[in-house]
């Protein structure tokens, strides 16, 4: 889900995947493809500087897929841009 400032995603990583290379990959690839769809911001987030240096990742555990989908869709803020959401 994406909100006015930030975004929740639910992602399985395999364990040989480096979680820091998946989001700089992530965010340097849809930073680039919301700047050519939407060229004014190009001026506004000059220098790639698009997203927040951080982020905050977290495993599942003992909780269902089911579980974590309902947290995400429970927790968007109300936003006057609206919000969307990507599934596969």
């Amino acid at each position: 889900t994406v909100s006015g400032n930030h975004i929740h995603m639910y992602v399985s990583v395999p364990p040989y995947l480096s979680i820091s290379k998946l989001v700089q990959q992530l965010k340097g690839k849809s930073s680039r493809k919301i700047q050519q769809e939407f060229p004014e911001l190009k001026k506004r987030y000059w220098g790639n500087h698009f997203w927040a240096v951080g982020y905050f990742v977290r495993t599942t555990g003992n909780v269902t897929d089911e579980m974590i989908k309902e947290y995400i869709e429970n927790h968007k803020q109300d936003d006057k841009y609206g919000d969307f959401k990507v599934e596969n």
